[in-house]
């Protein structure tokens, strides 16, 4: 028996010589300012002659325009901006001036302006106090477009200016439609004639209508039954037919298109998921459609000659999010995103197989291999209802490792989590944080009957599938339960105050970005120019003139402070126009009497959101510190 018991204890020892060796998973910490490093480059639009394309770029620490050859010959620097960031609108004609646009510390009153070929920038939409959105060349390209609020400060009217008076220093505009009800442009026909209007309803429903500035008539042509939205997209170049996107019996948007002569309408194009957007080439040869598929984009480029769909080049690791051509249809631009790494721009011309790669967003410091790519993922909350969310999981998580996690949530309430490059998040990830970015009921991208499920039930229903993200988050067993903290900007800073009010012993901490704690000031001091819209946001959220002030004051983190028991921290736009600094200052001042640490930033330069690095780095920086305090619960070291 005892020689049996040898034998056994033997072959015992060789197993546990063969077993391999467990392989832990070390991964380089990489800094804020590393990670701040990298470049966020958007726009893309095509000079005349299609040689380069005109981008906005944050490179220098703020965003300023350049140009980008499409040979692969170096960028070209356009403004240098140290204050405001700079966006690129269009270059002229025929020309190598730009239009551009940019507000004042982040007060949303963008303007339209010229940068000439001398580098001197005119401001074309010189109104104090007003707003203006460009709105593309008339296509004999002698003028353009533009809305603005100049003439009443809570509606867009849409003006054209013509090319012969700017160059005589004349910035008059013609007023095109004068917007008095509220009752929004949303596209023209290519001789003016036609403008498709929409009118809000609700944020799940709304009306299109076609206005003849010729007759000067306006016929309601979205007639329908129950919650439906549209979307005028274009019409055609022969001012027949109008295109629309809409979800008119159907969960899901889809392309349609009305006949302006009988009325007729015609299903273009569906899919089992949100039609995103779509427009024309030029010279309609090709016709783009943008898919919101599961939180991807799926592009299409269809030859309407031949209805058949082209093949773009394959991007290898990188989804193609948006394209643009040139006006003779013959190069194209692509815009190409990934989960670890930000945007960048290719070109091809028509034909090859291959696209050139004009821009390097990462900064080269960092290994995309040590970054973790997004997972999409599904669970089920309190009601059964399947909440789709975005996850990302350190390399580093072991079931013998367990980390810290936070619960991340969007902004709107409408808005989506989607599977791109955010570097606050891949920072969290690479020091140790396995991050859900939940798209809660209420989300965009799922179909109108999920989009619709908050409506009224902000703060309860969707926070508690924030909640139920916790159970996805201990399920893969790497996740340490002790230590899930939430995480959110604009409405996701309410999620997060919710969260920490009304369910204050679910998670571990909250970091609030630009968040709402008191939905009667935020929903009584919307911006003037979003009156079109207020009685639809009324509508989901709650009107504070009306008996829904109470249900609105219930929801309202601010005057339940009391109850909050988990550490805070607040950063907060000085100049944000939706929602007030008033409104952190308030929350913060009202929790620290709770005895509750509390870290609170505000950034003077900043509106609703951050536009320059140096305030990325700062605020998000310090989340992160904020977080290993609090959630990993790291010792701060004791300076000797």
């Amino acid at each position: 028996m005892k020689r049996n018991y040898l034998i056994l204890f033997a072959l015992l020892l060789v197993l546990a010589a063969c077993q391999p060796e467990k392989k832990v998973v070390e991964i380089p910490s990489y800094s804020i300012e590393q990670f701040y490093k990298n470049t966020n480059v958007s726009g893309g639009s095509f000079s005349s002659d299609g040689s380069k394309l005109l981008v906005s770029s944050n490179e220098t620490g703020i965003y300023n325009l350049f140009e980008i050859p499409v040979d692969g010959s170096p960028a070209k620097q356009l403004t240098n901006s140290e204050k405001e960031s700079f966006f690129g609108l269009a270059y002229f004609p025929n020309s190598d001036k730009v239009l551009l646009s940019y507000d004042q510390g982040g007060n949303e009153n963008n303007h339209i302006y010229m940068r000439d070929v001398d580098g001197t920038i005119t401001d074309l939409t010189p109104f104090e106090g007003a707003r203006a959105g460009f709105w593309g060349w008339d296509r004999d390209e002698k003028s353009f477009y533009y809305q603005s609020n100049k003439r009443n400060p809570k509606f867009m009217d849409l003006y054209q200016i013509g090319m012969e008076s700017i160059e005589k220093g004349d910035f008059t505009a013609k007023l095109l439609y004068e917007n008095n009800d509220g009752i929004n442009v949303a596209t023209k026909s290519e001789d003016n004639r036609y403008l498709a209007l929409t009118q809000s309803i609700t944020t799940n429903n709304n009306e299109m209508y076609l206005y003849d500035r010729k007759s000067g008539k306006k016929m309601h042509i979205s007639e329908h039954t129950g919650d439906a939205t549209y979307n005028p997209q274009f019409f055609s170049l022969d001012n027949k037919y109008l295109y629309y996107l809409c979800n008119e019996d159907s969960d899901f948007v889809y392309l349609n298109k009305y006949n302006i002569e009988s009325g007729e309408k015609e299903l273009v194009f569906k899919a089992d998921w949100d039609v995103w957007y779509a427009y024309d080439s030029f010279n309609e040869k090709y016709r783009i459609i943008g898919i919101n598929e599961d939180g991807k984009t799926n592009v299409k480029m269809i030859d309407l000659a031949t209805n058949e769909e082209v093949k773009l080049p394959e991007i290898k690791g990188g989804d193609i999010k948006s394209v643009g051509l040139t006006k003779d249809e013959s190069r194209v631009r692509l815009v190409v995103g990934t989960s670890v790494s930000p945007n960048n721009i290719y070109v091809f011309d028509m034909g090859d197989t291959e696209a050139k790669k004009l821009t390097e967003t990462l900064n080269p410091e960092i290994d995309p291999a040590n970054l973790v790519e997004a997972k999409v993922v599904r669970y089920e909350s309190f009601d059964g209802v399947q909440i789709p969310a975005i996850y990302y999981q350190p390399k580093i998580a072991a079931a013998d490792r367990k980390v810290p996690a936070v619960v991340w949530v969007h902004g709107g309430p409408g808005g989506q989590s989607r599977v791109s490059y955010f570097s606050l998040i891949q920072f969290m990830v690479n020091h140790g944080y396995a991050v859900l970015a939940v798209n809660n009921r209420g989300s965009s991208g799922y179909g109108k009957k999920f989009y619709a499920m908050d409506d009224k039930k902000h703060g309860d229903e969707d926070l508690k599938d924030c909640i139920w993200g916790k159970k996805f988050l201990v399920s893969t067993g790497v996740v340490d339960e002790t230590k899930i903290g939430i995480i959110g900007g604009s409405y996701g800073g309410y999620m997060t105050m919710a969260a920490l009010t009304f369910a204050p012993e679910e998670f571990e901490a909250g970091v609030n970005i630009f968040g709402v704690t008191n939905w009667l000031r935020t929903l009584k001091s919307i911006p003037p120019y979003w009156e079109s819209f207020r009685n639809a946001l009324y509508a989901e959220i709650g009107d504070p003139t009306s008996i829904d002030s109470v249900a609105l004051y219930n929801k309202s983190p601010l005057f339940f402070a009391e109850k909050v028991t988990k550490p805070l921290m607040v950063l907060q736009g000085a100049n944000d126009v939706r929602v007030l600094q008033a409104e952190s200052d308030e929350i913060v001042e009202a929790v620290k009497k709770n005895g509750i640490p509390v870290e609170y930033i505000v950034f003077d330069d900043e509106g609703h959101g951050f536009r320059k690095k140096e305030n990325e780095i700062k605020g998000y920086g310090q989340v992160v510190v904020f977080l290993d305090k609090y959630l990993k619960k790291e010792e701060t070291p004791v300076a000797e």
